[in-house]
């Protein structure tokens, strides 16, 4: 294949291939107990991702440890499907050919909640909102039909409570990425302390959907 890298500016169409991808791999293991005895990496998934994401956040927002660390262990006890863990522009390759995506580095994988792979994938979109404003419209745009393209590959029970969980999840991951041990590089001061003015209040209380999320960190 032809291939190439994706870019932090993921436009729409691109948005939802990746969608419909992670979102067959979720649906075609949902409550798969063959990957999920191969898949059993909880140790590895916390070292790697809800230590210093979660809980290093959590411990330097202390008025805010109480939601964070819920949310990680919410995250922790929904093991229903295989989790990518790393769904990030780095590791996404598209075939110049017909768009479709290669996802890459699998490390991370674990028999998880599906809301971590939408939730970190949602939150590149956003932080590259707040990095390049003059595309956040776009991006936005991009993650919305993100969201849809993922959630239709669930039955209406199920997709209400992944949209929910990744709901309360996002937030914490857009404060992670500024405050937690794995920082975006390429946010100025000022577009961290814009995350932040986002995320906080988000963490405290969480809007009743992924699509009023949106909306807010859009305005």
């Amino acid at each position: 294949w032809k291939v190439r890298l994706l870019a932090g500016h993921v436009d729409a169409a691109t948005a939802v291939a990746v969608a419909d991808t992670i979102g067959r791999i979720h649906a075609a293991t949902l409550g798969d107990s063959a990957v999920a005895r191969t898949f059993a990496t909880d140790a590895l998934f916390d070292e790697l991702r809800l230590d210093p994401y979660l809980r290093t956040t959590a411990a330097r927002h202390p008025d805010l440890s109480a939601h964070i660390l819920a949310r990680l262990s919410d995250t922790a006890a929904n093991r229903i499907a295989l989790v990518h863990g790393d769904l990030s522009p780095k590791n996404i390759l598209v075939a110049v050919e017909d768009g479709r995506p290669v996802i890459l580095d699998a490390e991370c994988a674990w028999y998880g909640d599906p809301a971590f792979d939408a939730g970190f994938c949602l939150n590149h979109l956003v932080l590259k909102a707040v990095h390049m404003p003059a595309h956040a419209g776009a991006l936005k745009a991009s993650a919305s039909r993100f969201l849809s393209a993922w959630l239709a590959h669930f039955d209406a029970e199920t997709a209400s409570l992944l949209a929910r969980r990744t709901a309360a999840l996002l937030p914490c991951l857009m404060l992670a990425r500024v405050d937690g041990k794995s920082p975006v590089e390429y946010l100025t001061a000022a577009g961290r302390d814009t995350v932040r003015s986002i995320a906080i209040p988000l963490i405290r209380e969480t809007p009743a959907s992924l699509g009023d999320i949106l909306e807010t960190i859009a305005a």
